[in-house]
């Protein structure tokens, strides 16, 4: 007879408690690679055992109990940890009652996980990476997407920033309110790339994974209740929020992608837009103006315009040139050159991005070919917009842009 398997609620539910457990259990035992292993090993067990007992009452206590059990072996089985062991070899009652009280915490362990990460022993970059599969459940594929980079060299580099935390000798604690506004630039680095992995997922069949986006924005809302003063923090929020308006309006029936343009804006939530108007209007002029309100700001002036042919694209130009020179980041170029298509032609957007592709650090990257191809479409090089969007088809991992991909290049080579 087989294993019966999870539904997708428990599916969704394990996915949104493992950092939580995780949080909690790193918390105590402070190891974090070996804390990871046992909360591992505690989302086995429930994935085993769940669909044949059926849902625990406190499915948090539940996993906490049993990654607890696996730590309390391990400390146990290891030698090398003997004057450890008097102090977390707990009696299995203590651990259960322990986990009860974790599990009925009002704090949000997600959100203390999520600073935890942020280890001063690390590199930003190291951080960032590590707190991605902690907090944000991405693999090392989706992570090395996210930094342009090979998924050996991620891999390598996440379990270096387990290895220095363990020989840092700092204590992974939660911490304190100084702590934490050192720690705050990485840590909104980290929401936005968890949250732009979940408003288009680098791989699978979906064009979005509504899971990670809402997370991030749960989390940044989380984040500026800590640090309400921070305009920077609040224009993340915004950004995410005005972003996120738009998400019933970028997938047909089908799951297929339809693109700004061609969206039934009725179907864009006013209420968040009006919310992330407002959070972002009360942040200016209170002080110096960051890259997180400036992308913010261009999603506002998309959200305001009524129809695709009223954007205002000469200010998302003026914001997007501002933004390039606050961040010397490729994708902010490539998102100023398609600015200058719509400003000045198609083939002052071609000569951006030129000098984008001889830069070399978008190689590989299917974004370049597709902004290339739509350029050139719009400039009348049918054969060239062909012949880019199939190589970003070829380039994608993603279900719902390969087919967009795709139908573009038929629908252009039709018209041929």
């Amino acid at each position: 007879m087989s294993q019966p398997a999870l539904t997708p609620g428990a599916e969704h539910l394990l996915r949104d408690l493992a950092p939580q457990v995780l949080g909690a259990v790193v918390r105590r035992y402070r190891d974090f690679a070996a804390c990871e292993d046992a909360v591992q090993e505690a989302l086995i067990a429930a994935a085993q055992q769940w669909p044949r007992d059926g849902l625990p009452d406190n499915p948090r206590g539940w996993l906490i109990q049993v990654a607890s059990r696996r730590m309390v072996d391990q400390v146990r089985s290891d030698s090398a940890r003997r004057q450890r062991e008097h102090a977390a070899a707990l009696d299995l009652g203590q651990v259960v009652a322990a986990a009860s009280v974790e599990s009925q915490a009002d704090e949000d362990e997600t959100l203390t996980l999520l600073f935890m990460c942020c280890h001063p022993s690390l590199t930003s970059a190291s951080a960032v990476a590590l707190t991605l599969r902690a907090v944000g459940g991405l693999t090392t594929a989706q992570i090395a997407n996210a930094f342009l980079v090979p998924e050996a060299t991620m891999a390598q580099r996440i379990s270096r920033a387990k290895q220095t935390i363990r020989s840092s000798g700092v204590g992974f604690e939660r911490p304190a309110a100084r702590a934490r506004a050192e720690r705050l630039e990485t840590v909104l680095r980290v929401l936005y790339l968890i949250f732009n992995e979940g408003y288009t997922a680098s791989v699978g069949p979906s064009l979005q994974r509504v899971d990670l986006s809402s997370e991030a924005i749960r989390l940044a809302r989380g984040v500026q209740r800590l640090s309400s003063d921070d305009t920077e923090v609040a224009g993340l929020l915004a950004l995410m929020i005005l972003t996120d308006a738009r998400r019933d309006a970028r997938s047909g029936p089908a799951g297929e992608l339809i693109p700004l343009q061609h969206q039934d804006r009725s179907r864009w939530n006013r209420a968040a837009i009006d919310e992330g108007v407002a959070l972002l209007s009360a942040t200016l002029g209170r002080g110096r103006v960051g890259p997180y309100q400036l992308q913010a700001a261009v999603a506002a002036v998309h959200d305001e315009a009524a129809r695709y042919v009223d954007t205002d694209w000469p200010q998302i130009l003026a914001l997007y040139t501002l933004l390039e020179r606050m961040q010397d980041n490729p994708m902010v170029t490539l998102n100023r050159a398609i600015a200058v298509a719509m400003v000045q032609g198609p083939a002052a957007g071609v000569d951006i991005l030129d000098a984008l592709a001889a830069d070399g650090r978008l190689v590989g990257s299917h974004r370049l070919d597709a902004v290339r191809g739509h350029l050139l479409e719009m400039a009348g090089d049918r054969d060239g917009a062909v012949r880019h969007y199939l190589a970003a088809a070829n380039r994608t991992a993603n279900t719902a842009e390969r087919n967009y991909l795709l139908t573009q290049a038929a629908t252009v080579r039709e018209g041929m």
